[in-house]
């Protein structure tokens, strides 16, 4: 029997990607996979992670592997689950050994709903298990965690070399938000790398725009020596 894992990596970070991997392995080398110590790829340091990458591949029937782009994440026209949903489908249905079963790492709250989702499009039948947590439950959701996670570090990686460093590409970290205000103040604008549509890059702005108004007044407001001395 083949079994599917898919799962995505970067959907949250306002820079850079986000990546979903698909993967087909036979049943009988779940548990080669599990040897190599697979698991979900948070629980991996990103050393082991990009170790394990070409080891699991080689265990693997087939894998497909979308890099998605901020243009492309905001230009889409529904939710981002919905773009979720849509690309999962297209991955899957990218696969050239079709699965018998699919183990999806449900982003919706509803775990059914999303796997109908999915499953409604598919152009090929399968059986469908979407849950929460899959990527820690089921071995061929983290081998498609892992090669997401190994995918959107490499292109991470690529773009320090571009732009220095910009941090993880979270907004909750301190140097991808230094990285985006530097740019801004420096261009008028934040490179092409981000995803516009994030709320994050709104409240930078209005942040570095409240310090400059801030910065105009206060200037305005000082009265040279020269001038003091004239009134």
């Amino acid at each position: 029997m083949k079994l599917a894992g898919i799962d995505e990596a970067g959907r949250g970070p306002v820079i850079g990607p986000m990546v979903i991997a698909a993967v087909v392995v036979d049943e009988r080398n779940v548990p080669k996979l599990e040897e190599l110590g697979v698991k979900d790829s948070k629980r991996l340091t990103p050393r082991r992670r990009e170790r394990l990458f070409d080891e699991i591949i080689s265990l693997l029937d087939d894998y497909v592997v979308l890099e998605l782009w901020p243009e492309e994440i905001d230009s889409r026209e529904g939710t981002l689950n919905e773009f979720e949903v849509e690309n999962f489908v297209k991955a899957l249905n990218s696969l050239k050994v079709k699965p018998d079963v699919i183990y999806i790492d449900a982003a919706d709250v509803k775990e059914a709903r999303f796997g109908e989702d999915i499953r409604k499009r598919l152009n090929f039948e399968a059986e469908i298990v979407a849950e929460h947590k899959a990527d820690d439950k089921f071995v061929p959701v983290s081998a498609a965690s892992i090669i997401a996670k190994v995918t959107r570090d490499r292109a991470i990686e690529k773009l320090k070399e571009e732009y220095g460093e910009i941090g993880s590409g979270y907004p909750s970290d301190p140097r991808t938000r230094a990285f985006l205000e530097n740019y801004y103040l420096e261009h008028g604008e934040f490179p092409p790398i981000v995803r516009r549509s994030w709320k994050t890059l709104r409240k930078i702005e209005e942040k570095l725009r409240a310090e400059m108004e801030a910065k105009k007044s206060k200037n305005k407001g000082q009265v040279s020596l020269d001038e003091f001395l004239k009134k």
